[in-house]
């Protein structure tokens, strides 16, 4: 883990919310948005793109801004002690 500092508060250089994105592939029916089945990632078929996000996102724990942590550790590393 890296310093991180909210680039929106630009206080913040301790407490944070760490969320873990768990992927879950799925097929909706288009009128009523039940799921209609559930994909595993490796065989979701050729027409559903795999998942290529971040597997976490921070969230500042004092003014609530939600980023991936890059944009936390950037903004640290520009703004040192």
């Amino acid at each position: 883990m890296e310093p991180m500092l909210c680039p929106s508060c630009k206080t913040n250089r301790t407490r944070f919310n760490m969320i873990e994105q768990k992927v879950k592939a799925v097929k909706l029916n288009p009128q009523t948005g039940s799921v209609v089945e559930e994909f595993a990632e490796e065989n979701a078929g050729p027409f559903h793109m795999a998942y290529q996000g971040p597997a976490y996102r921070v969230q500042c724990a004092a003014c609530g801004l939600i980023e991936n942590q890059e944009t936390f550790v950037k903004h640290a590393q520009h703004h040192s002690l």
